[in-house]
């Protein structure tokens, strides 16, 4: 799925990396937790969150996870917005539930991690 279809069905704005939209995303890993993310070892997933902070991001980009949503209306600081475009992270904000979220990703086709 296209991270543009994600924008679309999660209401999401984009706040970094609008320009990447046309990248394909397979899989979405939901959790508040970095250590699990830190876990993961897949590729081209989305990452659907409720953290909005720098270590958020830091951990993205140890996990070569390059798409995040930020869940329940959380907002990117512009620390975060700048840190996401250094490392070509594309960043969405939903007022989307982590729960919303994620349902409607899986049943328009997005796979879980596990």
């Amino acid at each position: 799925m296209k991270i543009s279809d994600i924008q679309k069905l999660t209401e999401a704005r984009i706040v970094a990396g609008d320009l990447l939209t046309e990248k394909n995303i397979k899989k979405a890993f939901s959790s508040d937790l970095m250590s699990d993310v830190l876990t993961l070892d897949e590729e081209d997933i989305l990452l659907i969150t409720g953290l909005a902070n720098v270590q958020l991001l830091r951990t993205a980009e140890m996990a070569d996870i390059h798409v995040v949503l930020l869940a329940r209306n959380k907002k990117a600081s512009p620390e975060m917005i700048q840190l996401a475009k250094e490392n070509k992270i594309v960043l969405l904000e939903t007022p989307f539930s982590i729960f919303r979220a994620s349902g409607v990703l899986f049943s328009n086709g997005i796979k879980p991690v596990y």
